[in-house]
Parts: C-alpha cells; sequence; structure tokens
C-alpha cells in the first residue's frame, strides 16, 4: 500500500530542516531512516532533497511511505468482520466475538489478521496489519488498523499517551454501585500464562472507572433449587456497566470486577459459575457461552488531518438477549 502526504510550509516551519519538520508530525526515526535510499521518498516542489535541507515559507513538501509486500505469515481468509469506518489512513472494524487478532498455534488462519488480509487481497492491495489497540478473544467490539507506517506512528505514539479513549460495554453479577472508580494494580498470576490477578506487591498500576446505566434484579419465579446449582440466568440480578480505561493492564476490566464481586458474565476465567475443567469443558445452563464484554466507544484524534473522530459499536446480540431476559 502506499501513501502518499504533502506539507505546505508556513512561516512557523520555516527554517526547519526536513528531519526536524517530519519529527515534529511524529515520524519516527525508523521510518525517516527507511526515507534515505528512496529519491522519491522526499521531495520539496518537485525536487528530491536531503533530511540536512532547510525548508523555506511556501515550500511544498511530499513524502511517500510504501509497503511493498503484505503481511509475512498471515494467510488470507475470509474470516468475517464489520468496517465502521474507512479512510486512507485508518480502518475501524467491529470484531466479532470468537476470533483472536493475530494467528497463533492453535488458531493459524481464522483470526482477524487473516480476515484484514483477505480484505486487501480481494482489493489487489498490499497490506501490512498494524492494528492499535487490542481486544481479547471473546470480547467484541472496536479496533483500530492502521492503513500505513505514519498512521500507525501517530497513533501508537497517542495509545502511549492515553490520547485514545476506549469506553466498554459489559455485564456484571450482582448490583455495582452507581458509579466509582477501582484503582487496583494488576499482575500476572503465578503459576499461569493467561490469567491475571489484583496483587499490591507485584502489579502494575490499574485504574477502570464505571457507571452503572441499569440493573435487572434476580428472577422471582426460580426455584431454590435452580438458585443453588446456578441455572437460572439471573440468580444474584446483574448490572449493565459502562466503563472507561485509565490504564490498559490484560484483562483488566475482567480481573477488576471479578475481585470486587462482580465477575463478567460468561467469563470462563474469572467467573466461578463460568470455570471450566477437562471433565465439564463447557458448563451447561448458563445464559452466554463468551464473557460480556463489548468495546461500545472509540475516541481519537486523527492521526493526519488532526479531525477529532468518535465511532459507536451496536451492542451485539448474545448481550441484548442477556438484557431481554430471553
Amino acid at each position: 500500500m502506499e501513501r502518499i502526504f504533502r506539507y505546505e510550509i508556513t512561516e512557523q516551519d520555516a527554517g526547519k530542516d526536513i528531519h526536524e519538520f517530519l519529527r515534529g508530525k511524529k515520524y519516527s526515526r525508523h521510518i525517516l531512516a527507511s526515507m534515505k535510499p528512496d529519491k522519491t521518498a522526499i521531495l520539496v516542489n518537485g525536487v528530491h532533497e536531503f533530511m540536512c535541507y532547510k525548508l523555506q515559507t511556501g515550500d511544498v513538501l511530499q513524502t511517500r511511505v510504501v509497503d511493498p509486500k503484505s503481511s509475512v505469515n498471515i494467510r488470507p481468509a475470509p474470516v468475517p468482520f464489520s468496517v465502521i469506518y474507512e479512510d486512507e489512513d485508518v480502518l475501524i472494524v467491529d470484531k466479532p466475538a470468537g476470533q483472536a487478532i493475530h494467528p497463533a498455534i492453535s488458531h493459524p488462519a481464522d483470526t482477524l489478521a487473516n480476515g484484514l488480509a483477505w480484505y486487501y487481497q480481494q482489493k489487489g492491495i498490499p497490506f501490512v496489519v498494524r492494528c492499535i489497540n487490542r481486544l481479547d478473544r471473546d470480547t467484541t467490539g472496536l479496533l483500530i488498523v492502521a492503513k500505513n507506517l505514519v498512521s500507525a506512528c501517530v497513533l501508537e505514539q497517542d495509545l502511549l499517551a492515553r490520547n485514545i479513549h476506549r469506553t466498554y460495554l459489559a455485564i456484571a453479577e450482582g448490583e455495582l454501585p452507581e458509579s466509582g472508580t477501582i484503582n487496583l494494580p494488576i499482575a500476572r498470576k503465578e503459576g499461569s500464562l493467561i490469567e491475571r490477578c489484583v496483587d499490591e506487591d507485584r502489579g502494575d498500576r490499574a485504574v477502570t472507572h464505571f457507571f452503572r446505566k441499569g440493573y435487572y434484579p434476580p428472577a422471582t419465579n426460580a426455584s431454590p433449587e435452580s438458585v443453588s446449582t446456578g441455572s437460572v440466568k439471573n440468580r444474584n440480578g446483574y448490572s449493565l456497566v459502562q466503563l472507561k480505561l485509565e490504564t490498559g493492564r490484560t484483562h483488566q476490566i475482567r480481573v477488576h470486577l471479578s475481585h470486587t464481586g462482580h465477575p463478567l458474565l460468561g467469563d470462563t476465567l474469572y467467573h466461578p459459575d463460568y470455570l471450566r475443567t477437562p471433565e465439564d469443558p463447557i458448563p451447561e445452563g448458563l445464559p452466554i457461552n463468551r464473557q460480556a464484554l463489548h468495546s461500545w466507544q472509540l475516541e481519537f484524534t486523527h492521526p493526519i488531518t488532526g479531525e477529532a473522530m468518535h465511532f459507536e459499536a451496536p451492542i451485539p446480540e448474545d448481550m441484548r438477549k442477556l438484557l431481554r431476559g430471553d
């Protein structure tokens, strides 16, 4: 994929060399170094110039970045996802449940990356997969995909600076307070490669803000036997919760809510009713077969135009069924 950028130099930037100007546009040193051998990568008024060239008012600086080949080791496959928005620099997708982002030994060709490779292969465009934010395999919702090196570089810096704002919706066990903040450090659980836990001594800072949007009380027609076995859909009641992350630790929402006594419905790692064992890999009689967590809204500044961007993905049907009591 090729992308050409043009900048008209104003009095404010006059006197800067090309290297300084582009660093101010958040080009990384790696991108600038990759441009040096290519005499078409940096042009001023249509003529190739070196990084030390001093820009003048009215100059037109043009840069060119190219991905000549698609991502290696990512096999194109018709994996479904929904496109929410696309322009020359970013792609916003709505990821379904049960779909990992990147291939692994256990799922080499059924991931979002495989689907993205297929999507652009059908257009005849070389494409390198660059997902900016991440979601767990069974978490649904919005993801930012950068379509070129420059947009990826800018968005990654914005993510580190916490300038990409994510809002989630979750369905949690019990009745949460109307609003609050969970400020508890998170670390990898000893003896596990996957599971995380709250750990005051080893954990990294993790802050989650929440707002309860609704509470659904326990079923009134449940028998004592069904309540004791946990087979009813709504044993303790549950809350629809809106969450914003101040930090981005692995499993942060799932760990924080579970630790405070409100695990996500369907969470096979952190909800005791959904824990899976080799003898009982898929518990029966439960209302949802994945954690009820959805990446609902994204807000960020466009990496090239500077425009404020806001996107929203509708809550998926399995979570809607829970809220309807189906």
